[in-house]
C-alpha cells in the first residue's frame, strides 16, 4: 500500500453573531481538512489547527515527501517531515501542517487493520470521556454579568459537570464574572478560567488571588506562551492549578515546560502539537513528570474524534485508586456550522459525557457534501 494523493480542503462559515475572547472577535469559523488517499482506495482524514490558508500551503508543500510512501510507517514519516523542515519549522504552522497529515495517516492505519486508532495506540482505558463545556465568550451587546451566568447554568442543565469561562477583560471585570458564574452553577460543578494569555504575571497573580475562593479547577494561559518564567511565577503564587500548552509544539517544546515545572496541566492540541504520534509521546512524558494532560480541542468533528482516540488510552491523572481523577475532553459549545455538519454521524454528548468512536480509524465518516458547501471561495 502506498500514498497516492494528498489533498487539502479550506472550509469557512459565517456566524449568525460574533463572539469575542480576550484578544479578538470571531465572525466566521474556518477549518483546514487533510485528505490522504492510498493506491488501494483507503482515505484518511486529518485536521490542522491554525490559519487555514497557511496550513493548507504547508501540507501541499509537504505532499512530495509522502507520495509513494507506505502510510503505515507513521513514526518514520513524522521524523522524515520534521527533519526536512527542522531548520525552518520546529514550531508553528509547519508542525500544525504535520499534525493534520499524521492524524490522516493514523486514520488510514486504523482502517487498514479494521480497528479504532486507540487499539493501535495501546488499547482503551475508557470508552467514554467526561467533557467540559467551552463557551462563555463575550457578546457585542448585553451585560456579561447577566448572560454569562445564564449560559453557564444552561450547560449545567444539559448535564455538564464542568464549564470554562473566558477571562482576560480586566482583573476587576474578570473577578466579577467569575463570581457570577460560580453562583449560577453552584458548588458541585467544576469551573475553569481561560485568559488566552491576556495578562503579564503580576496581573495574572492578582486575578488568581481574587478568584481563588471560587474553587477554580484551573487557570488556563494566564500569560503569553513565550513567558515561561511568568508561568513559573504564577504557578508558585497560586493554589489554583495552572494550565497551558495549546501554543506549544512537539515533545521538545513540552520537555522544556515539564523540566521547568511551569505547568500543573499540559494542553497540547492534537491538530497542532504534532498529531497523534507526537501527542502520545507528550502524554507519556507528562505522566513521567506527574503532570496532568487535558488536550486543547478547537475544531471540527475530525479534531474531536482524534482527541477522543487519544483520550481513550491516557491513564488517569492519579495513581490507581477507588476515585481516580480522569482526563477530560474540551467540548466547544460555541457556534460552528462546520463542526458537526462535516460528519455523517456527529459526535454528541449525553449528559456531559462523550463516547469514544469505535469504528475503524478515527471512527468517523466525512460528508463530502459539507466539503463542497463550506469550501472557501
Amino acid at each position: 500500500m502506498k500514498i497516492k494523493d494528498v489533498r487539502t480542503h479550506i472550509l469557512r462559515a459565517a456566524l449568525s453573531q460574533p463572539f469575542g475572547y480576550s484578544r479578538a472577535w470571531y465572525d466566521t469559523r474556518t477549518a483546514m481538512v487533510v485528505e490522504i488517499e492510498t493506491d488501494d482506495g483507503l482515505i484518511g482524514w486529518g485536521e490542522c489547527y491554525g490559519p487555514a490558508p497557511i496550513t493548507a500551503a504547508v501540507v501541499a508543500s509537504l505532499a512530495t515527501l509522502l507520495i509513494g510512501a507506505d502510510p503505515l510507517r507513521t513514526d518514520y514519516l513524522w521524523r522524515k517531515i520534521y527533519s526536512s523542515m527542522r531548520d525552518h519549522g520546529q514550531k508553528g504552522v509547519i508542525i500544525e501542517g504535520l499534525s493534520g497529515i499524521d492524524i490522516a495517516l493514523w486514520d488510514i492505519k486504523g482502517k487498514h487493520f479494521g480497528v479504532p486508532v486507540h487499539r493501535l495506540l495501546g488499547g482503551a482505558v475508557r470508552s467514554k470521556v467526561q467533557a467540559y463545556a467551552t463557551g462563555l465568550y463575550r457578546r457585542r451587546s448585553g451585560d456579561p454579568l447577566r448572560y454569562l451566568p445564564e449560559e453557564a447554568a444552561g450547560y449545567v442543565a444539559e448535564g455538564f459537570k464542568a464549564v470554562k469561562l473566558k477571562v482576560g477583560f480586566g482583573v476587576e471585570e474578570d473577578a466579577a464574572a467569575t463570581r457570577a458564574v460560580r453562583e449560577a452553577i453552584g458548588s458541585g460543578v467544576a469551573l475553569m478560567v481561560d485568559a488566552n494569555h491576556a495578562y503579564d504575571a503580576p496581573a495574572a497573580i492578582r486575578l488568581g488571588r481574587m478568584i481563588e475562593p471560587y474553587d477554580i479547577g484551573w487557570f488556563e494561559e494566564p500569560v503569553p506562551p513565550e513567558d515561561v518564567a511568568g508561568y513559573c511565577e504564577v504557578k508558585s503564587a497560586l493554589t489554583i492549578p495552572v494550565a497551558g500548552g495549546e501554543c506549544e509544539f512537539t515533545r521538545f517544546g513540552f520537555r522544556d515546560l515539564l523540566v521547568r515545572r511551569a505547568l500543573d496541566i499540559v494542553q497540547p492540541d492534537t491538530c497542532a502539537a504534532g498529531g497523534l504520534s507526537e501527542c502520545k509521546k507528550i502524554a507519556d512524558m507528562a505522566e513521567a513528570f506527574g503532570v496532568r494532560y487535558n488536550p486543547h480541542v478547537w475544531g471540527t468533528g475530525i479534531a474531536i474524534a482524534a482527541s477522543l482516540q487519544l483520550l481513550a488510552v491516557l491513564p488517569p491523572h492519579t495513581p490507581p485508586s477507588l476515585a481516580p481523577l480522569e482526563p477530560m475532553l474540551e467540548f466547544d459549545r460555541t457556534e460552528h456550522p462546520i463542526r458537526q455538519a462535516l460528519l455523517t454521524r456527529p459526535i454528541e454528548h449525553a449528559g456531559g459525557v462523550v463516547a469514544v468512536p469505535d469504528g475503524s480509524g478515527l471512527g468517523i465518516e466525512i460528508d463530502r457534501t459539507a466539503l463542497t458547501r463550506f469550501a472557501a471561495r
